[in-house]
């Protein structure tokens, strides 16, 4: 049995680890209220681009079955040889499975989607997923068709509008440029403080929306032109969706960090009371030892 005092000090231990994790758990939740408030603005705007973008591209391709190839090189569709993934994680752990989640399904992706996307390219934001797939990616790795191309610090609230724009320019001009064949984010999509789903969006190529029945084949008048429009509004599209992922991905990180900082606390509450109970029984042991002690040498002064 350990010594009172090494009981003690685990006691001491636990209890400042506790403190920690109590601070830490209140510095997410007031972190994910502002997260949440930021994620819950972007995403309508995000999705109005996309539907509008997707309506667009769907009367494009009524009208002529090549058409979104001759409308905009962004929108043109080819065999997809490299594609280019963007990875957002975190740069922090302690956040319950929010990174390990990531991880386990893009290697489920990669693997199943091996024969889509033969060769993959990946952008990653976060030290966490830059680590991690450095230690699994190379020669001889059942992830041989893919490879690190970017590394970037996870993006905060401040610089998520930059990171995203910069991730947006480098792949826009690779695939007009022809290098890559599409582009695709993963991220923890927010769904509450206590849930987060990992979402692998397709952005290029472009999907066209589904329109509905006996929609004629009209079109809009473009203002400049057809081809300014696109120029300016699918850039947009990749650079938006990639924000919100990034903020979507921010708020999952807060949310996932507050659950896991309150188990802990929690743990940490019942461990204390596990010791505390060990503690006085170690004591109690102790203190019946020495009274056996002091009544033999008594009855042994009397003998």
């Amino acid at each position: 049995m350990p010594s009172l005092k090494a009981i003690r000090t685990r006691i001491a231990s636990v209890k400042n680890t506790q403190k920690i994790t109590k601070a830490m758990k209140l510095v997410a939740a007031a972190r994910l209220r502002r997260a949440q408030d930021s994620i819950i603005a972007a995403r309508p705007y995000a999705q109005r681009l996309t539907e509008v973008l997707g309506d667009v591209t769907a009367r494009l391709s009524l009208e002529s079955p090549a058409s979104g190839d001759e409308s905009h090189p962004l929108l043109a569709k080819r065999q997809i040889k490299t594609a280019r993934l963007i990875i957002i994680s975190a740069d922090r752990g302690l956040a319950g499975g929010f990174n390990s989640n990531l991880a386990r399904r893009l290697e489920r992706f990669l693997i199943d989607e091996k024969g889509n996307y033969p060769n993959v390219e990946m952008a990653i934001v976060g030290r966490k997923a830059r680590e991690y797939w450095k230690r699994r990616l190379g020669p001889g790795s059942q992830y041989g068709h893919a490879k690190i191309v970017a590394e970037f610090m996870a993006a905060t609230s401040d610089t998520a509008v930059e990171r995203a724009r910069e991730l947006a320019k480098q792949a826009t001009d690779d695939y007009l440029d022809g290098k890559i064949d599409a582009v695709l984010v993963a991220f923890n999509e927010f769904k509450s403080a206590i849930s987060q789903v990992v979402q692998i969006e397709t952005m290029l190529p472009i999907e066209p929306a589904k329109l509905p029945e006996g929609a004629t084949r009209f079109d809009f008048e473009y203002e400049p032109s057809k081809g300014d429009v696109l120029s300016t509004l699918v850039p947009l599209y990749i650079e938006i969706t990639l924000y919100r992922a990034m903020l979507e991905s921010i708020a999952s990180f807060f949310g996932a960090q507050m659950s896991a900082m309150d188990n802990a606390t929690k743990n940490a509450k019942e461990m204390i009371g596990n010791l505390t109970l060990q503690f006085n029984r170690a004591r109690q042991a102790a203190i019946t030892k020495e009274l056996m002690e002091i009544v033999g040498g008594a009855e042994a002064l009397k003998g």
